[in-house]
């Protein structure tokens, strides 16, 4: 991300970081593949603890930012989770305790809130009839979107059903819910979608950085016919193409955080257009770093195809690159 980072923020994504190496190493997120949530109930709490589901939470709701603008903090550990192909649901969190402070009676506040700040909840957020929703069988409480018109619905009051992905550790099921379950609350889903795309797009840029970082090694220390993969011209070409694209990826999606941060008039179209490059992009780009490694990378003991995996899901889950495209398109004409 190329954001101007205060102290505190660097600070902050530094601390993200350091939590991320000790407690989530790729050793321990290959070992979450058979658990049934796909990430520690405790590590969540833990990252709870740093701030992770408060920055978009009011202070007088018992959240806070470390900036005036919670999402341009949270984008850092979203950015530092998809470096570490880190697991834990973030995103619908996230989205959740953004609504319930911005649009809740004080009753859902007083219910959904505490638990959801301190990781002892887990939220998800149900986008369209039928939709399949990230940490969906792991919630306790869900935001439903429908239609412009938005309810919160407790688990105990959908039908949940637990589909198989193909991220190793983040979870995903169909969830469907009554047209009158749970209660009433404000928002339409746009700002929502805003959330979520901003903070996926940062885990993306996170993951294609790590792994353009892990290539650029891997090419000065593997030799072919007496010389480093990285002295052929060939090779440089396609690096340089992906540096490129990862340096576009990360203005994109700086962009839409703080259109998101300043409630500009264009946040919509932005956030589109960050979905729509970063989506598309990430995976050729560490495609061909997978291909970059040689037989190697596509090896099951190699660590690309869990960032391949990530992204691939990344690009699927709130609205494809082509559907955000059609966004923009519709936006344009009509304004026009």
């Amino acid at each position: 991300m190329e954001l101007d980072l205060t102290e505190d923020q660097a600070f902050f994504a530094q601390t993200t970081r350091k939590f991320l190496a000790a407690e989530c190493s790729i050793t321990a997120v290959r070992a979450l593949e058979s658990s049934d949530d796909g990430f520690d109930r405790d590590y969540w709490r833990r990252g709870c603890e740093l701030g992770w589901t408060s920055m978009l939470v009011s202070e007088a709701d018992g959240g806070g930012s470390l900036s005036d603008h919670g999402i341009l903090d949270l984008v850092l550990v979203a950015e530092e989770m998809g470096a570490a192909v880190a697991p834990g649901p973030l995103v619908p969190v996230s989205v959740v305790a953004s609504t319930i402070s911005a649009h809740g009676s004080p009753a859902q506040k007083r219910t959904w809130l505490p638990g959801l700040l301190s990781g002892e909840l887990i939220a998800a957020w149900v986008s369209g009839d039928g939709a399949i929703v990230e940490a969906g069988a792991q919630a306790d409480v869900f935001l439903v979107t429908v239609d412009g018109e938005q309810r919160i619905v407790a688990a105990a009051d959908a039908t949940i059903s637990p589909l198989v992905g193909l991220d190793l550790v983040r979870r995903f099921a169909r969830v469907e819910i009554s047209a009158d379950a749970g209660e009433p609350i404000g928002g339409d889903g746009e700002r929502e979608l805003q959330i979520a795309v901003a903070l996926q797009s940062a885990e993306t840029c996170g993951a294609m950085q790590r792994i353009f970082d892990v290539t650029l090694e891997y090419m000065a220390d593997r030799y072919s016919f007496g010389r480093p993969l990285s002295s052929y011209q060939a090779l440089k070409h396609r690096v340089a193409d992906n540096k490129m694209h990862l340096e576009a990826s990360h203005a994109i999606a700086t962009a839409a955080a703080r259109a998101i941060a300043e409630d500009a008039p264009d946040a919509n179209e932005v956030v589109s257009a960050a979905k729509s490059y970063i989506g598309a992009i990430a995976t050729e780009l560490i495609q061909d770093c997978v291909q970059l490694h040689g037989g190697i990378g596509v090896t099951w003991e190699h660590d690309l195809h869990l960032y391949l995996r990530r992204a691939t899901v990344n690009r699927a889950t709130y609205g494809t690159p082509t559907e955000h495209r059609e966004r923009i398109a519709a936006t344009i004409v009509g304004a026009a």
